[in-house]
């Protein structure tokens, strides 16, 4: 799906899209301790932008589940972790045709294929994976829209401060990856929700025409001309007198009126 055809998707059919995004053990440091040659998946979350509900697979609820103590997580991360892609996959297998919202989810370092991997390296067997075509990357999407200047990097918390300030519970990676030392499960998956309600939020923000963003492209200009009710206003005078002269010039032009 390009860019410019994105928002009117989402206008249009909003049940279709489902926003993503997972928590990991470290992006950099696999978990060597315990035998992973890739970061464990500690948190899995998922959002459907219609109705707004959120689902999470984290390890804190997987263990409980399990009737795995808090004091044993460490022991069982295996089971754990494999019960957590279990949930997932069994949620995404009748939604595979819907689209996946994420930012920036690309390769097996983080992203669809990560997730993959570890399903793969715990079950001995293929997730029904979610196909590639319906995998929205957020980050490009907007880049599509407002030119690549759109927001300096780290993108997503420079677009945290430029639109309301920093979300509730929201932790960069490197924190994340603090809190998993520190087995603060909690707080890596209360972060992982807080992203996934942000992005939603993006979504909701650029469908209205009320993004904020660092770029000064066109569609950036004009997107900040028409930010005000008088701009807008001014915009709807000048749009009906240009149908007026329009249709007076039409008429002109057929014979019907003389000046």
């Amino acid at each position: 799906m390009k860019s410019n055809e994105f928002l009117r998707a989402v206008r249009d059919h909003p049940d279709w899209f489902y926003i993503i995004h997972y928590s990991s053990a470290s992006l950099f440091e696999p978990d060597a301790e315990a035998g992973a040659l890739s970061p464990r998946i500690t948190a899995v979350v998922v959002r459907h932008y219609e109705s707004g509900q959120t689902v999470s697979f984290a390890i804190h609820t997987e263990a409980e589940t399990l009737g795995i103590s808090r004091d044993n997580i460490e022991a069982h991360y295996d089971e754990i972790e494999r019960q957590i892609l279990n949930r997932f996959y069994d949620f995404v297998r009748d939604r595979r045709e819907k689209f996946w919202v994420h930012w920036n989810m690309r390769n097996v370092t983080f992203g669809f294929e990560h997730l993959e991997h570890r399903y793969r390296v715990l079950n001995k067997a293929d997730p029904p994976s979610i196909p590639v075509e319906v995998r929205l990357n957020l980050n490009d999407i907007l880049k599509g829209i407002y030119g690549l200047d759109y927001a300096s990097h780290p993108r997503l918390t420079t677009l945290m401060d430029l639109n309301g300030g920093r979300v509730q519970g929201y932790l960069a990676g490197k924190d994340e990856a603090e809190a998993f030392k520190a087995k603060d499960f909690i707080r890596m998956n209360t972060s992982t929700i807080a992203k996934v309600g942000f992005l939603s939020y993006l979504i909701s923000l650029a469908k209205r025409g009320k993004l904020k963003t660092e770029g000064w492209g066109l569609l950036n200009f004009a997107d900040r001309m028409l930010s005000s009710r008088t701009a807008r206003l001014v915009a709807l005078i000048a749009s009906v007198i240009g149908i007026g002269v329009g249709v007076v010039q039409g008429a002109l032009w057929a014979g019907y009126l003389k000046l």
